[in-house]
């Protein structure tokens, strides 16, 4: 087994321990957001590594060409892309409500000033 050939692996589990870490320690709500998003990035890196075929070409039949890629991967990567902007932007949106209703974005603060719990 070539460990160092598998450098992109420890890349994504790197990226994704970071994430993890980052929103379970972190109280601050924007650096919550973050951790997340940096989580989801592996996820990605995860999916195209995947995806890819060493000497692999586009799925277009050609004489000559033998190995083709998968386009799957890359097309679910593009729409959870879509989606991960649009859940930070409505994430990042009910920061700033609540920052506006409690004065603050940290979790312990916010949890203290809240009457119902």
């Amino acid at each position: 087994m070539d460990l160092p050939g598998l450098y992109n692996y420890w890349i994504v589990i790197l990226l994704m321990m970071t994430g993890f870490y980052i929103v379970i320690s972190q109280r601050n709500l924007i650096k919550k957001i973050v951790g997340l998003n940096i989580f989801q990035v592996s996820v990605f890196l995860l999916y195209i590594t995947v995806g890819k075929v060493s000497g692999g070409t586009a799925p277009i039949i050609a004489e000559g060409f033998e190995v083709y890629s998968n386009p799957l991967p890359s097309v679910l990567i593009l729409t959870a892309i879509v989606v991960g902007v649009a859940t930070t932007a409505v994430g990042l949106a009910l920061v700033a409500r609540i920052n506006e209703e409690y004065g603050t974005i940290e979790e312990d603060e916010i949890q203290a000033a809240d009457p119902e719990s």
